[in-house]
């Protein structure tokens, strides 16, 4: 029977830890040495799919599910768990997480099942979550010595920005929100007035605390517009960056150089840059 590129996968992954015939490089690491290695591609994912590279998505797909390979590899060497493993409790959580569209046993509803907006999806799934942790909190070794934070669960690894909107959904599903996007934009206002007060009095410990706050608040804002915070950042980023490039080559038109043209110089380039931009 022919192997599958996933088998094939696997199986390359094992003999490149061979201890005896494998990649010294390979065999050496360890979940938490290849942990930065994940993060970048995942991030690398991110980026083409921004990019609308679909040729690169493939390839950098195939790097993530590396990743997802090394990892259970290593788990399967310790007596952990195995790539079936980790792709069985996927399939169990899905299974379980989609009550709306499955039964118990992971056979699709009849046509004419109950159907849920976008909205009440999310907030179900929050709910299915929130029950989870609880279960598992009571199967743990130390069940019953103390409740887990509400707001656990959150990797520190994250984005600070992506963090912070995970945090406020996870609040929001124990009821602490606003009600709306126009009250999260005066508590951006609020936080900002704070900022500004806190810059006036020189205090720079102070000051980062409320631009902290202001950076969370603004998570909120975007949590509550239906935004990606992260996601805007990267656009928002990339928009400067190549207005900031325009605004150079605006500059280098008009006989000056970039370093030596003055700020009166530059934004009137950047507001020419952005005119152009605009038709």
């Amino acid at each position: 029977m022919t192997e599958t590129p996933m088998r094939t996968l696997l199986r390359l992954m094992a003999e490149l830890r061979d201890p005896r015939r494998g990649c010294p490089w390979d065999v050496a690491q360890t979940s938490a040495t290849i942990a930065p290695y994940t993060l970048e591609e995942a991030y690398e994912v991110a980026d083409a799919i921004e990019r609308g590279d679909m040729d690169d998505l493939r390839d950098e797909l195939g790097d993530l599910l590396l990743q997802v390979v090394f990892h259970a590899r290593m788990a399967e060497e310790a007596g952990a768990f195995g790539f079936d493993d980790v792709a069985g409790a996927i399939v169990a959580k899905l299974i379980r997480r989609h009550p709306h569209v499955f039964d118990g046993a992971g056979r699709l509803l009849p046509e004419g099942a109950p159907a849920r907006d976008p909205e009440a999806v999310q907030a179900l799934w929050e709910a299915i979550k929130v029950r989870e942790r609880a279960e598992k909190a009571a199967r743990a070794p130390e069940a019953g010595a103390a409740e887990p934070p509400p707001l656990a669960g959150v990797a520190l690894a994250l984005p600070a920005l992506a963090r912070a909107e995970k945090i406020s959904r996870k609040a929001a599903a124990y009821g602490f929100d606003w009600a709306e996007a126009a009250q999260v934009i005066d508590k951006v206002r609020e936080e900002t007035d704070e900022v500004a007060e806190a810059l006036a009095n020189g205090d720079r410990a102070e000051l980062a605390e409320e631009i902290g706050d202001l950076l969370f608040s603004v998570a909120n804002l975007a949590r509550h517009a239906g935004v990606d915070p992260e996601a805007a950042l990267r656009a928002g980023t990339a928009k400067f960056e190549r207005r900031f490039t325009a605004m150079a080559e605006e500059l280098r038109a008009s006989g000056a150089a970039l370093a030596g043209s003055d700020l009166a110089a530059m934004e009137a380039a950047w507001v020419a840059v952005k005119r152009a931009e605009r038709g």
